[in-house]
Formats: structure tokens, sequence, C-alpha cells
């Protein structure tokens, strides 16, 4: 999916509606030209894959008002995808073609990425399920990566529409068995084996061995031990085979209850101070099981109360920070914003852009997290503290926060290896349900709860404030989301370390099965060429300087304040008109109009917050050193790539971040070929490195949701009325006649 071209323009007005209706259909235009009757894409199947319906003479339309252009092609449905087969992609030059997802195409849908699917009856638009009395003349798929796919079924035989609606409908919405996954036919049927580079790899978190090694990292070793004793999951199924207690707490007490109500070790910091975890005992009703809990948790409370881990504070994430239920509601309001269907429903959400951004609340339970993470931050550097993180099951809001703390507390986990590392940690390890919050079964669509995502876009606030601290870029946490739903990959299709051993395990001991190998979604190879995989890396990432502090003092970057709440309303600019140079502006006007009233940014902060939180942005940033998010209202923007990559209308040709990027690279390279010149005497390496791809060094190839928006290539020019901005009153570069028009196209 990696550089993909969008289709279509999308005008602010809407255009008569065609009067001609064709009756002759299209497969019978050419009959007596085989070529054109002849031509088909080939269908490429992975390893494993079947092919279970098809339908043909069905068009793929471009998502334009009253519009039935579009490509004709062969509708597929396979037990790992839907597919389009049409002969677009022949329109992709070298250049984009090197930057597609080598296993979903342009026009593929995983069966587990579909979110919602609609069909058209009567021009009218009703959601689909089961069994259908009626099958539809158009159906509408709107994906978990937030693409809408519009097929029209007008031209095919009815017999094909009962075939493709019926199966797609069920082998996306029926609930599946965890053996059924395609995951474990690609695994039998794969001849390929995972990548192991012992220099260069990933952390598991699998054996003993790597605990150890994350004692010793950290210097965690003196306090806290790791343990074996739920090898074999003989104590618990929800733990890890290993992880890590502190050294004085006996083994004894493990198997108690489970597991539950033990501390478990998170990580630590350089001061001496831990973050660890604990999940809550089983809900009791009877008195004795009841004290029997009460003097096991005054137990293990004695033992992290006593030296040497000094203060211990607790942090009730159940009772005292979000729940579950918020996170889903709260994405399935703002989702609703980036699921669009034409250009007429993009327009008309346009206005009201903000109102609906804020009651969605998902930018508010953005900056909660943050702020949360930023408080338990304070207790470890500030306050001196080690810090114990309560919830019920610690798989799912002590996955966010842990993970938070160590992006702002340590640099090792701003690395590509060390973030991908702290994610076998935390989550994978950790016990986070990815089955069951993906809903990866179909089962139950109340456990389905966007919080691994909440993470990456917590994350994306913190490389999008501070970019030189990274070194994995935007992009790379963009086709992270992505890679949720790709069954190929064994990371994200489990509850639990143990669910995957057992069930990969029964797998094995079938008769004429050979072991299964799973992949990891690590290896990156396996989606991406060479050249893909450089847009996963930040050129502008500062390696560890062997400069002295003094001399990279000042170094930071302004906030840029974009596609977020706004906190007051701007200046009026003198200029009129559309430039190059204004693709801030632009994109503000694109996405919806600035509001007058203030917005409150922040609750009140506590006092030894603020105070922590304002002296550390008073000082210069230490990139590698301790780093904090900026969390006032327009500081929590959207992330653009992710959830607007596939709208037309809100892409800036030639404009935006990758803009910035090519000019921030022409001064990095500028500055390289002068240091090489000063060091070519002695022969030393060069620190500094500007590598990219070509097309990010191409301005007239880039536009601002690059890689996945390249320059549109089929699309009609958008044009922008003026006249729907004007009941807001000056609207700074826009023209003051009402009936005026600004071509983007021009731009």
């Amino acid at each position: 999916m990696l550089g993909k071209g969008v289709v279509g323009g999308g005008g602010g007005t809407k255009a008569p509606k065609p009067s001609f209706v064709s009756y002759v259909r299209p497969e019978e235009i050419h009959t007596n030209d085989k070529e054109v009757t002849e031509k088909e894409v080939t269908l490429h199947l992975l390893p494993g894959e079947q092919l279970l319906c098809e339908a043909s003479t069905v068009l793929k339309c471009v998502q334009e008002d009253s519009c039935q252009r579009g490509i004709y092609g062969k509708l597929v449905c396979t037990d790992f995808k839907i597919a389009f087969l049409g002969d677009d992609e022949s329109a992709l030059d070298h250049d984009e073609t090197q930057f597609k997802n080598k296993v979903i195409g342009e026009n593929d849908i995983t069966l587990h990425c579909v979110d919602q699917i609609y069909g058209v009856f009567d021009e009218k638009k009703k959601t689909v399920c089961g069994q259908l009395k009626k099958y539809p003349e158009k159906l509408i798929i709107h994906c978990k990566d937030l693409r809408v796919f519009h097929f029209c079924l007008r031209y095919t035989k009815e017999e094909e529409v009962k075939r493709i609606v019926s199966g797609i409908i069920h082998h996306t919405q029926a609930p599946k068995l965890l053996k059924r996954l395609f995951l474990f036919s690609y695994a039998n049927a794969s001849q390929s084996s995972p990548a192991t580079d012992p220099e260069n790899h990933t952390v598991m978190f699998d054996t003993f061995k790597d605990w150890c090694w994350e004692l010793e990292r950290t210097k965690g070793s003196v306090k806290y031990k790791a343990v074996s004793v739920n090898e074999e999951y003989k104590v618990c199924d929800r733990l890890p085979a290993y992880f890590v207690i502190p050294i004085a707490l006996p083994e004894e007490e493990i198997p108690h209850f489970q597991g539950h109500g033990i501390p478990i070790w998170c990580w630590s910091y350089h001061n001496g101070c831990a973050l660890l975890k604990m999940s809550s005992l089983p809900k009791e009703q009877d008195d004795t099981v009841l004290q029997m809990q009460k003097s096991f948790l005054d137990g293990i409370y004695k033992t992290i109360h006593r030296p040497p881990y000094e203060i211990v504070k607790t942090e009730d994430l159940s009772s005292s920070f979000l729940s579950l239920q918020e996170i889903q509601t709260s994405y399935s309001k703002f989702k609703q914003l980036f699921l669009i269907d034409n250009s007429t429903e993009f327009w008309d959400t346009d206005i009201k852009w903000f109102s609906l951004l804020e009651s969605s609340g998902w930018l508010d339970i953005i900056r909660r997290c943050l702020k949360k993470a930023i408080e338990i931050t304070e207790c470890l550097e500030a306050q001196n503290l080690n810090v114990l993180l309560l919830e019920e099951t610690a798989s799912d809001l002590c996955c966010i926060v842990s993970s938070l703390v160590q992006v702002m507390m340590d640099p090792h986990c701003r690395t590509t290896l060390g973030f991908q590392s702290l994610i076998q940690k935390e989550w994978i390890m950790g016990g986070h349900c990815f089955l069951d919050r993906c809903n990866h079964l179909r089962q139950s669509d109340k456990e389905e709860v966007p919080v691994f995502l909440l993470f990456l876009d917590c994350v994306w606030q913190l490389v999008h404030q501070h970019p030189p601290a990274f070194e994995f870029s935007e992009t790379y946490l963009t086709v992270l989301s992505d890679s949720l739903y790709i069954p190929i990959f064994s990371t994200f299709f489990f509850n639990s370390p143990h669910q995957k051993d057992t069930t990969v395990g029964r797998e094995s001991q079938e008769p004429q099965k050979r072991p299964a190998t799973l992949l990891t979604v690590w290896d990156w190879s396996v989606q991406f060429e060479p050249k893909a995989q450089m847009l996963l890396k930040n050129p502008l990432y500062m390696e560890k300087p062997k400069l002295d502090k003094s001399q990279r003092k000042g170094m930071r970057f302004k906030h840029q304040r974009q596609l977020s709440l706004p906190l007051t309303q701007s200046k009026s600019s003198p200029k009129r008109g559309f430039f190059r140079e204004e693709t801030d502006h632009l994109i503000k006007n694109l996405l919806g109009k600035r509001i007058s009233k203030l917005i409150n940014a922040s609750d009140e902060l506590q006092d030894s917050f603020r105070e922590f939180y304002d002296s550390w942005h008073s000082k210069p940033t230490d990139y590698h050193g301790l780093l904090l998010p900026r969390i006032e209202g327009p500081e929590i923007k959207v992330w653009a790539q992710r959830y607007l990559r596939w709208i037309p209308e809100a892409q800036i040709l030639g404009g935006g971040q990758a803009a910035t990027m090519h000019q921030l690279l022409e001064v990095m390279e500028e500055v390289q070929s002068l240091q090489e010149k000063l060091d070519e005497r002695h022969h030393r390496q060069v620190a500094l490195q500007a590598e990219a791809p070509s097309l990010l060094r191409n301005p007239a190839r880039l536009s601002s949701l690059f890689p996945f928006a390249l320059l549109q290539r089929h699309s009609s020019k958008p044009v922008l009325p003026t006249s729907g901005w004007k009941a807001l009153g000056d609207e700074e570069d826009l023209a003051k006649r009402e009936d005026e028009f600004v071509d983007l196209g021009d731009v």
C-alpha cells in the first residue's frame, strides 16, 4: 500500500447528473475485438492462498459526485484478501512501483482490514450482513486503514453478483476459529524462514537471556531478578514464560493467585527508580478468600516498600484514568471524519470540522495519555519514586502508559530496534489481547478497542514535536498500524504468548505437517523493497553526538500549529490567493475553519507537575535525554499521514511536511559536502548522513501526504468555491468575490 496513488479530484459544486443511460454491457461493446476482451490482470496468490469467488465486469468507481467514471475489471475474494484486478496499475511509472507493498497491492483489502460493508439499493445506502434477499447494485467497503472502495455491480451477471457479495460478507463478518486464520495456511505453505542477523535484530523477550540482557542494559539487576517459574506456563497462561520481579520477592509467592497481585518489573531508570505493573486479584465474595487476598497483598506491599526499593507510589489506572469504553466510543466518532464516500460529503463536513473533531474527544484522550505518562515521568525523574501501575489485567492501559514513559525517558526506545523491542516486551509479552482488541476473529465487537493505535498516535505526537530524537519516521508508524491487519505475521494475531505457543504446538503435532514458521512483522523486507524501507528511517535523526553539550544548545524546532484544535484566532495575512509557501495556512483551510472561541487547553495541573513540565520546556532539548511532549490544546494534532492519506481533497501538491523535509535534506547535503572537504585530509568518516529516496528529492513529485499519495495521476483539478466560506467573515488569503474559484491545480 506504500506509494498508493489517489484517484480522483473532487469539486466543491455538484455536477449535473448525466441523463444518458447505456443498456449495453461493457463486454459487449468490443465483441469483435479479441485484444480488448482477453486483456486481464493476473491474480497474484501468496503461498497457501486460495481463490474463493469472483465476478467480472465490475466497475471500481472514482469517488466523485454523480460520477460513474472508473475502471472495469474483476473483483475476487480469496481466503486472504479482496482484490480488484483492473489495468490501472499499468499507469504507474518506475519510481512509484518502487514504493509498493509487496504483500498488499493498491487495490487489495485483507479480510481482517474490512470494517463495514454497505450496499446501495435504489440509490439508498444500507449496511449489509448475513443472508440477503436482494443484492445491491453497488458495494461500498470501509476499511480499518480508512480506505473507502466503491464497486458498481450494475453490469455484472446476476449469479456472479450473488456469489461475490455473499462470499465477501461471509468471509469478512462471520466468526472464525483461530486455527482457521490464513496465518497458518501461509506458514505451512511458505518455504521462507525469518531472516536473523545477530548484530542487528529486535529483542523478542521470549528467552530468559533476553530479560537478563534488559536488566543489565537498564542497570536494574541489583534490585530485580528474572524468573523462570512460569516456564511451560505452569503457573499462569496470562504471563510470559519469563519475566522480572523484585529480588526480595520469593518465587513461591507467584503461584498463589496465578500471577495476579505480583509486581512485574517494566523498566529501571538510571537513578535506581523503577516502573512496575500489577494486575488485580480476582473478585471474590467469600470472606475467607478475601482475607487470604488481603494478607497476601499486605505481604507484597511490605516487600516492595522496604529497602532497597524506598518509596513506591501506586497509580490505579482502572479507577483514575481512561476506560476502554471511552476509547472505543471516541475512536468510532473520530474515524467517521475520514471515511469519506465522495467530495460532497467531504465539503459538507468542512465548515464544522473543528466542532466534529472536538466532539469526538480523540485528541483529548491522546492528551490525557501523554499527561499521565509525564506525571509518571515526574515521579521517577524529579521525586525519585518507584511507580506501581495497577489495572485489572495490566495488559491495556498499563501497556500504553509504561511504553510512553520509556519512550520519553529512554533514548534507546527511540531507535528503530529499541522501539520494536519495547513493543515486544510491553505489548506482546505483556499479554495485550491483540486478537480481541482488533477483533480478528469477529467474535465480539464490544471487545474491539484501538488501544495499540492510540499508543502509536501518542508516539506520533512525540515524533512530530521532536523529529531529531527518533530514528524512525512517521511513515514507519503508519505502516506499522497497517500491519495490524496483515495475517501473515504472527506479531499481532494472538492474545498472549501462551496462546501462540500452544496453538503452534498443536499445529505442529498434526500428522504429515512440518513445524510452522511464523513470520514477525519486524522483518520489513517481507513487505518492502530496500528503497521503500528507506522511507521508514528518519533522515533528520541525530545520532548521539560526540560534541560537548555546550555546543548543542539552542537546537530546538519550533512547533507548528496545524491539524489541531485552535487556541486563538489567527492573524489575517495581507496576501491574497494561494501560494506554494503558504502551505501551512492552506491545510488549515482545507481541513476546516478557525473558530474564534477560546478552547480550554487542559485541566488545572498539579503544582509539582506544572513546575516540572514548565522547567523542562524552558531549557534546550537534549534529544538523547529526557523528552517531554507539549500537551496544550493546539499542540495535540491530527496524524494527517495516517488519517487523511486517502482523501484527495486534503492533499497539498508540492507542500506539507514532505516539502519541508526536501528543503532540510538539501541543507544537510550542503553541510555534509562542506564537512567532507574539511575532513578529506584526515580521511575521517563523516557522522552526518542525509540519505533519502530519490523520489523525496524531487519536489515536483511530492504532496503533503507523501508517500501514500503521490501526484494524482488521473484526477481532475479540484475546484474550491469560496462562497461557502464567506459566512465565517474574513477568510485571510481567499479572494473577496462571492463567485470566485481557486484552482489548486496551478499551485
